[in-house]
Parts: structure tokens; C-alpha cells; sequence
């Protein structure tokens, strides 16, 4: 009889669809089997009271991504990529951005230098288009999707990033045309921008201004753009990190349509509000990200589309900035005003076990539901299914053994990215990896890393692979 590499023994394999009692045979760093009182491996992992789930694939992550306002990421591809290990995550996506006068080629040549040699698991790029010159839309951009970056990031706001409608739109076509998936980050720039200024200009600089500055209409109104532009290109969008109701119900209405308007929703939006921005001091800086956290309503709204569908992912949006430091919230000293602290939250390692403990524990969401949302419409939208995402037949053997009755207290101090905090700072989960494969090879062990850095591999992506949106 086949000896396999490892068989995982007495587990529940959960996958989007499915839930059933089976053991799970390695060889060759991909599944060969799955089935009842499998032969003996080489190496046993008993899983008994345990679940066995597809590795989480993290379709929206920064990692050692360059800056222009002088703070720096604090993750680069070895800590980035151990936190997501040790959280149940076996792929990552993080952004090979493009500056203003910078060539593509040159932004994604910079990003390879930067991951070589450190990631512990395997990873693929989006990239950050900010200078659609013609020369990237008719050559460049083109070439970069036949070779595997297959996804790319398109900005409303940020000074730096943002593009105008007509850039949108050419970029939306391009995406029609050579099969690409187009995020849009959907937030008005000028009404931020005056937003900001009367706030400033009325002494209002405390980090509990930047909800202020960004309420839900801000969110909504570019929304609303982002799909009609689409609808005009006739093309498939991701509206990413959305909110709140306001977003939530332009979203509602294009799927309604027919339209192929995809949704991703982030863990800071079931877990913080606009409260959490008015910690006392500066300790509001720790949950300044955009789109803000909302409030408790707006949380409920969340969980809604997370439970119907409308929501096709759950992402970090891991952007790790220290707290402490001159480089990160603290750019301009303990009192930088609202509009200077670098935006974004830590979440690479906790985004499992919070939606699982607060999703699934909870009664919100199917226990397949999270697996959907974690792993398997990740790997669908950015081309990596069936090889990333599922427990099947020839898929990479990327595996994660997770305790459902796992109580732990997230303690930053515990955590293992390179970030000094972590905004669910005390939040009690259920539930947590405790081993995890990457390609048939045992990356965390007994809660311990067990590779060295350089182990995990760059992946070129296929065409997005999803299914027209229910209607919610």
C-alpha cells in the first residue's frame, strides 16, 4: 500500500461545501488522498477534535511596501509571513505599488528584491496602479497580467495614489480586455480633502477627527462611482474594505442589477468602532484606518452581508505601523494630527481566529461560510483555485489543524509581527491554529515556527475564477 509523506488522521475537513469526518494523505507537497483509514505515513499529525482547513489565502495584506510620507511598514516578508503562518494563513497577496514616474516593471522588480529570500510561505503580488501612462496601458500593464500579476489596486483618495474617472475607466477597460480583477479602494478625495481642512482649520487634529473626516457618505458616493464605471466598462470590480451600510447598499443594488460588483470586508469592521478612535491621548491612533471603523449598527450590517453573500472575502488589510515611533503613527510626535498618522491597522495573524470566533462561534456565519470567505473565493478571485484555497484531490497540501474550543486572549506581545500593538489588544477568541502545512511541509508545529526564511514561494496568478454574485 502508498506510504504518504503525512497523513493528518481523525480531523473534521471543512471545505466551502463540505464537512465530513476523513483523514488527509501528503505526498509531494500536494493532497493525494482523502479518506477514511488512510495507509501510515511517514509522519502522523493527529487531529482528532480538531478541524482540518484549507491554508487561509490573505488577498489583501501591505507588506515592506515603500512609502512617500516618510513612515515605513513594519512587516517585511519573513515577519509579515511568519504572523500570517502562525494565524492559519498558507498564501498572501500583499501590493507591488507603482510611484508617480516610476515604471511598473520597476515597482514590481523592487518588490521580488524585497520578498526574496524571506517569505516562510508562498505569496503572489497585486499591484498599485498610480500613473496609468500609455506607455502602461497599451505595453506595460498588459504583459505584467499575461505574467501572473493578474489583479491590480486602483485608489480614490490619498494625494499620491488617486486617479481621476477617466484613468478609472481606461484601466477598467484595459481589465475587460485582458481578463484582470480591478480593486477600487472607493473614497471621495475632495470631499475628504475639504473635510479635513475645516477640521483642521477649527483646531480638531485628535486621531478621533479622521472618522470625522471620512464619514459613510464619503465611502458611499465613490461607491456609487466605482460601479457605475464599472457598469460603463462592462467589467467585474472588487470594492474593497467596505464599511458600512451606506456602501453596503450601493453594492446591494448593482448585485440586485446583475452586475458583477464583488465585496471584501475587513476584521476591524465587525470588532471596532468610532470609539476606538477616542481612546484616551493619542491611543486612538492605534485603529486609524480608512474606510474608519463605524458603529455597533453599521457592525451588524456587516455580519448581514457577510452571512448572505454579499461579501465575497474577508481580508486583513494587514498595514503595520509601529505606534511608538517617528516612522509610524507617531510621524509627527505624540500629537500628529489626524490627517498625518499612517492609515491601517495590523490584522494578519488574528483575521482567522476573529472570524471565526466571532462569526462562526457566534452563530452568524456557516462554519463552510468561513472557509469560503478566508480561503477559497480568495484563491478564486486572484487565480490560484483549485491549486490554493480547498482541501481537494492535487491541490498544494496547504493545511491548517485549528482548535475550535482554543481560548486565547490576543496579547500583542504574543503576536509575531513587527508591530509594538495590536488594536484587539484583550479581545478573547475561540478558536486558533495550532499546526500548519504549507506545501505538504509543517511550517507551525505545537504553536512554534519549524522553517527557516526563504522557504515560501512567488506564485504567478491566473484569471479571476468567481461566479456571477448572488443577490443578497
Amino acid at each position: 500500500m502508498t506510504e504518504f509523506d503525512t497523513v493528518i488522521r481523525h480531523g473534521t475537513v471543512v471545505t466551502a461545501s463540505d464537512t465530513f469526518e476523513a483523514d488527509v494523505g501528503i505526498s509531494e507537497g500536494k493532497i493525494q488522498a482523502i479518506a477514511r483509514h488512510l495507509p501510515a505515513g511517514r509522519r502522523t499529525i493527529d487531529a482528532k477534535g480538531k478541524l482540518v482547513l484549507p491554508g487561509g489565502v490573505d488577498g489583501h495584506c501591505h507588506i515592506d511596501q515603500p512609502t512617500s510620507d516618510g513612515s515605513v511598514c513594519a512587516d517585511d516578508f519573513y515577519t509579515g509571513s511568519v504572523a500570517a503562518a502562525y494565524g492559519g494563513t498558507t498564501t498572501i497577496l500583499p501590493f507591488a505599488c507603482q510611484f508617480r514616474g516610476q515604471s511598473m516593471q520597476s515597482a514590481v522588480d523592487d518588490y521580488h528584491r524585497r520578498a526574496a529570500g524571506k517569505a516562510v510561505i508562498d505569496y503572489a503580488f497585486h499591484l498599485i496602479v498610480s500613473d496609468p501612462t500609455e506607455a502602461l496601458i497599451k505595453v506595460d500593464l498588459p504583459r505584467l497580467i499575461d505574467e501572473g500579476y493578474t489583479s491590480f489596486k486602483i485608489y480614490m483618495t490619498y494625494d499620491d495614489m488617486k486617479l481621476n474617472d477617466r484613468q478609472i475607466v481606461q484601466l477598467l477597460s484595459l481589465a475587460r480586455r485582458h481578463g484582470a480583477m480591478a480593486m477600487i479602494h472607493a473614497e471621495n478625495a475632495d470631499l475628504i480633502a475639504w473635510l479635513t481642512e475645516t477640521l483642521l482649520d477649527e483646531g480638531k487634529t485628535e486621531p478621533r477627527y479622521h472618522a470625522a473626516s471620512r464619514p459613510m457618505l464619503v465611502e458611499r458616493e465613490a461607491t456609487h462611482r466605482a460601479i457605475s464605471m464599472a457598469e460603463l466598462a462592462d467589467v467585474p470590480i472588487l470594492i474593497v474594505h467596505v464599511s458600512g451600510r451606506e456602501a453596503v447598499e450601493q453594492i446591494h443594488w448593482a448585485q440586485g442589477r446583475g452586475m458583477r460588483i464583488y465585496a471584501e470586508t475587513c476584521p476591524q469592521y465587525v470588532t471596532l468602532t468610532e470609539d476606538d478612535l477616542a481612546r484616551p491621548g493619542f491611543e486612538g491612533a492605534k485603529c486609524v484606518c480608512s474606510p474608519p471603523p463605524r458603529n455597533r449598527e453599521n457592525q451588524s450590517v456587516i455580519w448581514d452581508g457577510l452571512e448572505s453573500g454579499l461579501f465575497h472575502i474577508f481580508s486583513s488589510d494587514h498595514a503595520p505601523f509601529r505606534y511608538q515611533s517617528s516612522t509610524g503613527k507617531m510621524l509627527k510626535g505624540e500629537s500628529t494630527p489626524f490627517n498625518w498618522i499612517p492609515n491601517g491597522v495590523p490584522g494578519i495573524e488574528t483575521r482567522l481566529p476573529i472570524l471565526f470566533s466571532e462569526g462562526v462561534k457566534k452563530g452568524r456565519i456557516s462554519l463552510n461560510r468561513f472557509v469560503e470567505l478566508v480561503a477559497t473565493n480568495p484563491a478564486k478571485m486572484y487565480g490560484l483555485h483549485p491549486r490554493k484555497g480547498t482541501l481537494a484531490i492535487g491541490s498544494d497540501a496547504a493545511v491548517v489543524v485549528f482548535d475550535p474550543e482554543l481560548r486565547r486572549v490576543i496579547r500583542a506581545e504574543k503576536l509575531h509581527h513587527n508591530v509594538d500593538y495590536t488594536p484587539y489588544e484583550g479581545m478573547v477568541v475561540d478558536g486558533w491554529p495550532v499546526t500548519v502545512l504549507s506545501r505538504g511541509d509543517v511550517v507551525i508545529e505545537d504553536h512554534k515556527l519549524v522553517v527557516a526564511a526563504g522557504r515560501g514561494e512567488f506564485l504567478p496568478c491566473g484569471k479571476p475564477d468567481m461566479a456571477r454574485p448572488k443577490v443578497a
